[in-house]
């Protein structure tokens, strides 16, 4: 070969070995944070938060649910819309209210709501489960999932507070929690099946608060929920998480056990629960639609991964691994132990197929705590591609998040005191999530560059002029937005509940609209759907 020719060949393959790196680097994602800190957090743009204002998020539909006020979650099932009650169904006045403090103020309609969604433009109320299964004094339907294979709706029941939620006083004895099943085979008369209250190991009955429902992408017919028993306890055999198994209810079968953990005993200093605020315990989950991770959503804790795989194989004996040791967890906010200045960690959701956790921190007014207000609290993008050490990448916050809004004109003495522009539920995208903010109202974050999450739109409603009654800790201020629940996006349309001023029916058309035009049912509290196809 001659040494020209050698030249030649030589060059050429240097050409190719360029071409290939070039490529392999386009390829690479666009998020990758190799080498990268936190970027700048990014503010929503003028007229988020403001009431009747909205950017890409456009109205299909609206009901007022009676203008009942104190609405909670919903859940889907075929064209019908399932929406509790933060509240419950006594006359209680709650505080700060004018007509009290006597019992003098009705809770109109205070079970479980029931919407036909049939047209979306126009949902209508069609039915309500009311006592004695539901709408009952002292207890709030707070969370609602639909297992629709199995025609199975859940419902969370809890004793609800006199001074947050205007509830009538009482205890648990008095106002007993549980978990609820209908049957959804008469949509719009559902039939009691059964109740169940969480029992540990060791026997105690454990309060729920928030849960996941997780169902076999193996076994159609296997099916979990995750369920949040928040305690401040360092015991071991007291559980912050239980695992169920409700796969035979439908069939009038019996819920078992899978599993439970606690792991305050992690964190330094936790036998005092004082120096964590007193607010060291699970609030929510988020579990991969392939059951093998969990992310604890911690509130004064930040997050913590937890390995789940025994528990979605269906082991003998599953075992849930933390694979975050708290040392080894991102921080945001004093770290522990934090006293009053901690996080207060809310939601914990993975980025479809990407390996980003979305977490949401949820902060009231003062009136709750003298540490909450202004800047309430906003959302963290967090790498998880190492699950022991687990990196913020990138924070999203809305104008009134940001240190500037605080002691402005607009944040008065009655929004420091009584309203929360703070980040709640997600329900999450590949490329954009969907985030319920308070008196933000739905935020749009277009997540495709985690480093740089920014909004991609948002939507408050137009607030009714008067409810029966008022959130008693949100509904102070002056925006009179509360948009609360996950929301659900079902054939392409958003479905989403404020407290105050009922259900929106939205569609969405701004960056990554086709994302959501595709989706048949999503929502961040479950993994039905198209959640197993999206990762």
């Amino acid at each position: 070969m001659t040494r020209r020719r050698w030249s030649i060949l030589v060059a050429s393959a240097l050409v190719v070995i360029v071409v290939i790196v070039i490529v392999f680097v386009s390829m690479l994602p666009k998020t990758s944070t190799l080498g990268k800190s936190i970027q700048p957090t990014t503010a929503a743009g003028a007229g988020s938060g403001t009431a009747g204002a909205s950017s890409n998020l456009t109205l299909v539909g609206q009901n007022s649910l009676f203008g009942r006020g104190m609405n909670s979650a919903l859940a889907i099932y075929q064209q019908y819309v399932y929406i509790g009650n933060r509240t419950d169904g006594s006359n209680t006045c709650g505080s700060g209210d004018p007509r009290g403090p006597a019992n003098v103020c009705p809770h109109p309609h205070p079970g479980v709501l029931i919407v036909s969604a049939a047209d979306p433009a126009q949902p209508r109320v069609v039915g309500e489960i009311g006592p004695p299964f539901e709408g009952n004094a002292g207890i709030s339907s707070r969370e609602l999932r639909v297992w629709p294979q199995q025609k199975l709706l859940i419902v969370m029941n809890f004793r609800c507070s006199a001074t947050m939620h205007a509830c009538s006083q009482g205890t648990d004895a008095v106002s007993p929690f549980d978990l609820t099943f209908f049957d959804l085979s008469d949509p719009v008369h559902p039939r009691f099946i059964k109740s169940y209250v969480p029992t540990s190991k060791a026997g105690r009955s454990l309060v729920p608060h928030e849960m996941f429902l997780w169902v076999d992408p193996h076994d159609a017919n296997r099916a979990l929920l995750y369920i949040s028993t928040p305690t401040l306890s360092v015991n071991t055999n007291v559980p912050n998480l239980f695992i169920a198994d409700i796969s035979h209810v439908a069939t009038g079968g019996q819920i078992t056990e899978v599993a439970e953990g606690n792991w305050n005993n992690r964190y330094p200093q936790a036998n005092d629960p004082a120096l964590y605020n007193f607010n060291l315990f699970v609030h929510s989950m988020g579990v991969t639609a392939d059951g093998n991770r969990a992310y604890l959503a911690m509130e004064a804790g930040e997050i913590l991964v937890l390995d789940t795989s025994d528990v979605a194989k269906n082991a003998a004996h599953p075992q849930l691994r933390l694979l975050t040791d708290p040392a080894s967890r991102p921080l945001w906010g004093n770290p522990a132990p934090c006293t009053n200045t901690c996080p207060n960690g809310h939601s914990a959701v993975q980025v479809p197929g990407r390996p980003f956790v979305l977490t949401t921190d949820e902060v009231y007014g003062t009136a709750t705590a003298r540490s909450a207000g202004c800047p309430w609290g906003w959302v963290h993008l967090v790498g998880i591609a190492d699950p022991a050490h687990p990196k913020i990448v990138g924070e999203y916050k809305i104008a009134q998040n940001q240190a500037s809004f605080c002691g402005s004109k607009g944040d008065d003495s009655l929004t420091e005191q009584f309203s929360s522009y703070s980040s709640h539920n997600p329900t999450v995208l590949p490329d954009v999530a969907f985030v319920a903010w308070h008196s933000g109202g739905l935020q749009a974050i277009d997540i495709a560059n985690p480093n740089q999450p920014s909004q991609a739109g948002w939507f408050s409603p137009n607030p009714l002029a008067q409810v029966a009654n008022e959130d008693p800790a949100l509904g102070g201020g002056s925006s009179n937005v509360q948009v609360w629940s996950y929301p659900i996006i079902s054939n392409g349309l958003i479905y989403v509940v404020d407290i105050r001023n009922g259900l929106s029916i939205l569609r969405y058309t701004g960056p990554h609209a086709d994302e959501v035009s595709k989706i048949h049912f999503l929502e961040g509290n479950s993994n039905l759907g198209d959640a197993i196809a999206l990762g």
